[in-house]
């Protein structure tokens, strides 16, 4: 007698040139039941001997970044078809996206136009023999990126998508087939965790995305770059009455400090007067994308100068921040992500809480981990994790704590008060450091 998962969809791993079953299957995320095949380390170990065989008798491959925008156009606003899944529309995938993990509308639509500008602004290099390995995170599918360079740059790809959100490189793989991409030098791997060290081994070129642990336990590997946390952080200067120029003739927010400039951050801060041109400024660094990238702001660094103004006034316009009805947010600028699964989302909100310590304030009001209803909504509701912001008691002259460069899957951000030289030792640990707009007459 067959049982219900029997008749649920298996997404296919893709090996030697084909979608491939697996005996060995996960679950997916979401109510519909479906399945990933995983690929044992055995089985790829076989694969990189089949690739070293077929490796010179394969054609060269040109025009390949004309193959990587007509696979994003395809990507993006197209049907192709996935193993296991068949064919699939461009809504389809966004309803499967929001399904499986929690992403609504405008997130999808705003990665996938980000996925064809970095494609097309990029350098074009000579390829290579090299056999490459793309281990993706599960925060954000805007790391397909690594993909469509690695494939530009390399024999070949081999694509390990995170269990939790596999979808999108499934559909990549498939928008690249679709246009013509030869099939040999395609690969998606799905794994278990601990298959990653071996792919490691069989891979000549890897790019691996992943948090602090994941980070610490593969940084030796050779031919290796490593996305881990971005521990982003803002510079709030004192206020000296010059003004605060906004958005008009500013640099562009969203861009941190360039990361080789380290001479002195603070050299590179205007100063600024006015709370809520602060608040107008840091608000996307925090909420932009759910709060999911690495070079998302999650510490607020006050200068010589008082923070809990600006943390307020800060924690106010996150607890204004709601979700709307599935699955688009009622305000599609900031849209939160679901949790599918509400462990998680319990884990996550309690990763803040529990490392507070005495002295530091929550500043943010609303529930912090909470049911969505409306129209649209599955079943038992969509639970989200809220915006979080804490203001932090520290020496301003050595600040040190746990939610200092913290990260998690929500907006949150922790503010705290430094001296000018605590504010470079913060600056120095940080990849993505970001500083306000030129003020009038200043240099951007």
């Amino acid at each position: 007698m067959k049982g219900p998962d029997d008749e649920a969809p298996v997404l296919s791993a893709y090996r030697r040139g084909d979608w491939q079953p697996s005996l060995d299957t996960a679950p997916l995320p979401g109510a519909t039941r479906a399945r990933l095949a995983l690929v044992p380390h055995i089985v790829a170990h076989s694969d990189r001997r089949w690739w070293d065989g077929i490796r010179a008798d394969l054609p060269p491959l040109s025009g390949r970044r004309e193959l990587v925008l007509s696979a994003l156009e395809l990507f993006r606003h197209g049907t192709v078809t996935i193993g296991g899944i068949g064919p699939q529309s461009a809504d389809a995938f966004r309803a499967a996206l929001w399904e499986s993990a929690g992403l609504p509308g405008p997130l999808v639509e705003r990665w996938g136009a980000m996925l064809y500008e970095g494609a097309a602004r990029r350098e074009t290099v000579a390829p290579d023999d090299a056999l490459a390995l793309v281990a993706l995170p599960g925060n954000t599918f805007t790391c397909l990126d690594s993909v469509l360079e690695q494939a530009e740059r390399s024999a070949c790809v081999w694509v390990r998508p995170s269990r939790r959100e596999p979808l999108s490189a499934a559909r990549l793989l498939a928008a690249l087939l679709a246009v013509g991409w030869p099939p040999a030098r395609l690969g998606l791997y799905p794994t278990e965790q601990h298959t990653l060290h071996g792919l490691l081994k069989l891979t000549d070129r890897h790019v691996v995305y992943g948090g602090s642990g994941l980070a610490a336990s593969v940084r030796d590997s050779p031919a290796l770059a490593l996305h881990g946390p971005g521990r982003g952080c803002a510079l709030v200067p004192p206020g000296t009455g010059a003004g605060f120029a906004g958005a008009a003739g500013a640099a562009d927010p969203l861009d941190p400090v360039d990361p080789l400039d380290r001479v002195d951050p603070l050299d590179r801060v205007d100063s600024v007067d006015s709370v809520d041109d602060m608040v107008a400024w840091l608000l996307p660094l925090i909420a932009a994308d759910s709060g999911r990238f690495c070079s998302n702001v999650r510490t607020v660094v006050c200068v010589d100068h008082d923070p809990e103004p600006l943390a307020k006034a800060l924690a106010a316009a996150l607890d204004a921040l709601h979700p709307g009805p599935a699955p688009d947010p009622a305000d599609p600028r900031w849209p939160l992500t679901a949790f599918r699964d509400p462990a998680e989302a319990d884990r996550a909100a309690a990763s803040v809480r529990d490392r507070l310590r005495p002295g530091d304030h929550l500043l943010t009001r609303e529930p912090t981990v909470v049911t969505g209803t409306g129209v649209g909504t599955r079943t038992g509701g969509d639970v989200y994790v809220r915006p979080q912001l804490a203001l932090l008691r520290s020496d301003p002259a050595a600040p040190s704590h746990p939610l200092i460069g913290h990260e998690v899957p929500f907006p949150f951000a922790a503010v705290v008060g430094a001296t000018a030289d605590a504010a470079r030792a913060l600056a120095d640990e940080a990849l993505f450091v970001y500083r306000p707009p030129a003020t009038p007459g200043g240099a951007p």
